[in-house]
């Protein structure tokens, strides 16, 4: 056993921690906590905004405004600023010369752009265009800004003026040639991508209807489900823009293939492929500050979601390209260039952190910059400093701010009164050997001042190339886990990122094995290492990945628990082989398509289905309709085989959610009835039924 880490108290959590405990969090504590995110910095580096997501729980939405901080006062108080409130004010951006404020608003019934004059000005709309805005990005010149929205491919401006819609007699049928015909939670419209459009800029204002940039290009840019503004980048003088995009065709649902192009802001050339001979995904391109570098992250292997992104270097007048980070085995998840353009600052996943790290462009050298928790939005100062959002176990995100020579201060407390009301907890990291020998480590969360033994919440991370992590989640959130007096307890097992990417795929086509061992000894682990954590008194639970390892331990390591939690969660490999949209997953997972004999092997080897024979631990299966990852099926398919074996068991379906449950009053129903399963199994023995 390696040397145990206790995580400080203090290290991590709100300045203002109570100095007595008040009352256990709730589901609806999480719910409301309010949500800083978007952060942005004026060019002169005097100002800072924010977006900031407050929770409506009688309307069932969250509606977000925008804050803005003064950087040189040090005592400086966020004011809100351009924000009404019953309107969505978001995704801000700075003019270059730094007078005006840019952002998104709903305030005329569809998102548009407005802007507002610092420090106080009267906010103003600056586009009136056909349909919503999806994102903006306004070049460093001032006289241009790239929009995107879905439109039609046959569209020859924003507005689509030259496309008819269907004839009243056309029916109600989509009509599909070709595969990828749903995403994530949406059908697929045919013909609709997500398209970049130029505008002139006049007195900042979009001129026009503006002119598609890769028009003979079939593609989403950004890129769907989650990709938005960091995957387009300006040229500083404003001539060129930078994106990325994985071109369709039959081959969609199998690739990962995004490309980074180039094409004159004017739309008065074809885009230009930079990146064709590199296979797996290009993405989140950035320029230097003086135009002679382009800088992306690039993942060598097609059709692997989880490869290692290694940033590379391309010399904009020469061609030459290099591979800046090949040397350091961590996978690079965001870029800025410093001002002086002499580094990078980039963040990546480090043994339960995501720490902010700086990244010699000459030498490739890797400097930490931040520690504990997990650090994002990083945007480089003029000081020498950044500012960047941080969050952790014990605290979501707030503003932060990193001086030259390292040290960090606080900027925000979003939620300080909210949080000063709840019982803390502690974290405790530990590591063990796992499968092989090698190192696993994991976590132990529990509410602070707890007396006696603690029943024992395990929570399986999903991914499966993820991590637990030191991180703050709004969805499955440890602290929340523990409240009402357990242990949550999580591993990072192979196939868990942070850790090398060896570990991340040593998963690869063994779903049920590596993992399940780590598992089990990671639970043994944790007993050992808290005599509080009472591992015979255990519930297993998880999402995703995590949800096929619930159906796998059913039927694999069945006396291991009391009660069992499984969400999203695949059951039957071969369905799961044929239903999912992103077709490349699984044949990455599991070495090809089902059909092929070799990879059907790895398929039902690791395929929950054919244990059922063994299941017999309660089991909570939850689902969203709009789930197209792993389709809702594959718990109707698990909850029938539960059922079928008389074995305790209830289904909980969420007609409008997706992967995730993500609507306010949703998630405490979700809490409600997790938190009502393992109390009747962990605390009350499952009543008048038989546990196992």
């Amino acid at each position: 056993m390696k040397k145990l880490l206790l995580a400080s108290l203090a290290a991590l959590a709100l300045a203002q921690a109570p100095a007595a405990f008040a009352r256990p969090m709730t589901a609806t504590d999480l719910a409301t906590l309010r949500r800083l995110s978007a952060p942005a910095v004026s060019p002169d580096g005097n100002w800072a905004v924010y977006q900031l997501r407050e929770t409506d729980l009688a309307a069932n939405r969250g509606r977000t405004d925008l804050y803005l901080l003064d950087l040189r006062a040090a005592d400086a108080q966020p004011v809100r600023i351009a924000s009404a409130p019953e309107h969505n004010e978001h995704d801000p951006r700075f003019s270059p010369d730094g007078r005006w404020l840019y952002y998104l608003s709903d305030a005329s019934g569809s998102d548009q752009i407005w802007r507002v004059s610092l420090p106080s000005g009267t906010p103003e709309k600056v586009t009136d265009l056909a349909t919503d805005v999806a994102g903006f990005a306004i070049a460093p010149s001032g006289d241009r800004v790239a929009i995107w929205a879905d439109r039609n491919m046959a569209c020859q401006d924003f507005s689509c003026a030259n496309v008819s819609g269907p004839a009243p007699d056309h029916g109600s049928g989509r009509v599909y040639d070709q595969t990828f015909v749903r995403h994530w939670d949406t059908w697929v419209e045919p013909g609709v991508r997500s398209r970049l459009f130029s505008f002139p800029m006049v007195d900042g204002r979009p001129q026009g209807q503006g002119t598609p940039l890769a028009p003979n290009l079939v593609g989403d840019s950004p890129s769907k489900p989650f990709g938005g503004a960091e995957e387009i980048a300006w040229s500083p003088d404003g001539r060129t823009l930078f994106f990325a995009l994985r071109e369709a065709g039959r081959t969609e649902p199998n690739s990962t293939n995004l490309d980074i192009f180039s094409v004159p802001a004017d739309g008065s050339a074809a885009p230009t492929n930079l990146t064709p001979a590199l296979r797996g995904t290009d993405t989140t391109p950035a320029v230097s500050p003086d135009g002679r570098w382009l800088a992306w992250t690039n993942m060598a292997r097609a059709t692997y979601e989880a490869d290692r992104q290694v940033v590379h270097l391309r010399n904009l007048q020469t061609g030459e390209v290099r591979a800046l980070t090949g040397g350091w085995d961590r996978s690079v998840g965001s870029i800025a260039w410093a001002p002086d353009g002499r580094s990078l600052l980039v963040t990546a996943g480090d043994t339960l952190d995501n720490p902010v790290f700086r990244v010699d462009v000459a030498t490739g050298r890797v400097t930490r910059l931040t520690q504990g928790g997990i650090a994002g939005n990083v945007i480089p100062l003029r000081d020498g400093g950044a500012l960047y959002t941080l969050n952790s176990l014990q605290a979501p995100d707030d503003l932060y701010r990193l001086d030259r020579r390292g040290r960090a201060r606080q900027l925000t407390r979003v939620n300080a009164d909210r949080m000063a009301d709840l019982d803390p907890v502690t974290v405790q990291r530990f590591s063990f050997p796992g499968a092989g020998g090698d190192t696993v480590w994991g976590q132990i969360v529990k509410p602070a001042g707890a007396q006696g033994r603690l029943p024992v919440a395990f929570l399986i991370h999903g991914g499966p190339q993820s991590s637990f992590a030191n991180g703050w989640s709004y969805r499955w959130n440890p602290w929340l886990f523990a409240a009402p007096g357990y242990a949550a307890v999580t591993i990072d097992f192979h196939g868990s990122t942070g850790y090398g990417q060896a570990f991340t795929d040593a998963i690869n086509r063994d779903w049920g094995g590596k993992p399940l061992e780590d598992l089990r000894l990671g639970l043994a682990a944790a007993g050992r290492t808290d005599p509080q954590v009472d591992t015979a008194n255990a519930c297993a639970l998880g999402g995703s990945y995590g949800g096929f390892m619930v159906n796998w331990i059913a039927g694999n390591w069945p006396d291991g628990f009391r009660c069992l939690v499984s969400h999203s969660g695949v059951f039957d490999q071969r369905a799961m082989a044929y239903e999912t949209e992103e077709l490349w997953f699984t044949e990455w997972e599991f070495g090809g398509p089902y059909f092929e004999p070799a990879a059907r092997e790895n398929y039902e080897r690791n395929n929950p289905v054919n244990f059922v024979q063994n299941f017999r631990t309660p089991m909570l299966v939850i689902h969203g309709e709009r789930d197209f990852r792993i389709p809702y099926s594959q718990s109707l398919g698990l909850f029938n085989a539960l059922q079928r074996r008389n074995i305790p068991s209830r289904l909980v379906v969420f007609p409008d959610e997706n992967h995730w449950i993500l609507k306010p009053q949703n998630s405490i129903q979700w809490y409600r009835e997790v938190h009502g399963w393992l109390d009747q199994w962990l605390r009350r023995g499952g009543g008048d039924a038989q546990a196992r």
